[in-house]
């Protein structure tokens, strides 16, 4: 059984009532949390910047160098990002059914780091379950004098809330989540001067940090930070969850080092295609992420810095893998629907955009496509994320208009001849 096996199994095997305090606290919870209290700010700042962990929200920025950005004013505020809201990813919404008291230390120790006494945990308004979970999980640990006044029998406060957000792919950008945790319309705020760590939430220093980057924290305390990051690549330290869907015969969540390669993801761990099928494409890290095919990236190392330099990014996690049936014209279609559903209207390129790149794209598959539709769409393209590169350049406050824009050029680049097929038969060569 390989490394990456053993690391699933790992996780796979847990028993029906680990979400509870009881459980949690029988394998060693809240132990580190404890040990956290006696530490000073700058200590634990440099211990998880030491451990080399990454945010697993998409951005895969140091945590600890963002927990180091923090202004010096106060009130400060933590909040968690259970928002989950990108295609694909279900992840997080397995940590906060199956261990929320996980993510609960990991809060508490966050919160000491960054001198927190309020922090929040935004979970996205179609996540009824994981909330009530998380819910229940932060009652227990209020009870049991974990949260609240003096936790654990010390002078520090620190007080928990969870909110339900609205169901906006929007509110999953940090300065949008913040937004719509005051009661405004969830729309992405200017960077600068909006800097969570400087202004972010009631425009005082916040850190937004997501479910699972926070539920990593007790376990670098346990193990410390060499063992942490043996278990991963020399660049990118520990483990990382990956969301495996699409036409594969096991899909699912699975928890694997960073540096194994995209050909072991896709057939050793979640046991290769439907039906043996050929392996057409895949999308690495969210539908925002540029498209890969395996006649280029198959044995390419997974990490941020090799899947970067190959033209797009692991984002949160989640795999989507495409077999040799499957109509890329009508998969970019999907995912460009998607991302003009959910723009938020504040930003012209995107709005306009994505609006456009869905109706080219349907009167593509509809069989009523002309010659220039597929020039027009790069154009359109071009307009929203300028020089079409990755990471993108973007004419919007946000990432969503160039999202809208990776399937494009992902079918472009890579399934041109399919695409032109379509027009010129008017209608999918594959039908």
């Amino acid at each position: 059984m390989s490394h990456a096996q053993v690391l699933f199994a790992r996780m796979a095997e847990h028993p029906t009532d680990s979400h509870t305090l009881v459980m949690y606290e029988a394998t060693g919870g809240y132990v580190q949390a404890r040990r956290a209290m006696d530490m000073t700010r700058d200590e634990i700042v440099e211990l998880v910047k030491t451990s080399g962990l990454l945010g697993r929200g998409g951005a895969a920025f140091s945590a600890g160098l963002k927990w180091s950005f923090l202004a010096p004013a106060r009130p400060a505020y933590l909040v968690v990002n259970g928002d989950e809201s990108e295609p694909g990813t279900f992840k997080d919404r397995q940590l906060l059914e199956r261990d929320p008291h996980q993510m609960i230390e990991g809060i508490i120790i966050a919160s000491v780091a960054n001198e927190v006494r309020e922090a929040f945990i935004y979970i996205r308004g179609e996540y009824p379950k994981p909330a009530r979970r998380v819910q229940q999980a932060i009652d227990e640990a209020y009870a049991a004098g974990y949260l609240g006044k003096g936790i654990f029998g010390t002078d520090y406060d620190l007080d928990v809330t969870v909110h339900l957000g609205g169901g906006a792919y929007i509110c999953g950008e940090e300065t949008a989540l913040i937004n719509s945790l005051e009661g405004k319309r969830g729309e992405p705020r200017l960077k600068p001067p909006y800097f969570p760590a400087a202004k972010g939430l009631y425009m005082m220093p916040t850190i937004v940090n997501n479910v699972e980057t926070v539920s990593n924290l007790p376990h670098i305390f346990e193990m410390g930070t060499d063992d942490y990051r043996a278990l991963g690549h020399a660049t990118d330290t520990g483990t990382f969850l990956f969301s495996v869907s699409g036409h594969v015969k096991e899909p699912g969540n699975y928890e694997l080092p960073h540096g194994i390669t995209w050909r072991e993801l896709i057939f050793d761990v979640a046991g290769g295609m439907r039906e043996d099928r050929g392996l057409k494409a895949w999308i690495p890290g969210g539908a925002s992420a540029p498209w890969f095919v395996p006649e280029h990236h198959l044995d390419l190392e997974i990490t941020k810095e090799a899947t970067g330099a190959a033209g797009s990014m692991l984002g949160s996690g989640a795999v989507v893998v495409m077999d040799e049936t499957t109509c890329v014209v009508k998969a970019a279609e999907r995912v460009v629907r998607f991302f003009s559903h959910e723009s938020c209207g504040q930003c012209t390129p995107c709005r306009e955009g994505t609006t456009w790149l869905e109706m080219i794209l349907r009167r593509i598959e509809a069989g009523s496509g002309r010659p220039i539709d597929a020039e027009l769409l790069l154009d359109v393209s071009d307009n929203i994320s300028p020089g079409l590169t990755w990471p993108p350049k973007q004419t919007t406050i946000c990432p969503l208009g160039p999202s809208a824009v990776s399937p494009i050029t992902s079918v472009a680049k890579y399934f041109a001849d399919e695409l032109r097929q379509h027009i010129v038969q008017g209608g999918c060569p594959l039908d």
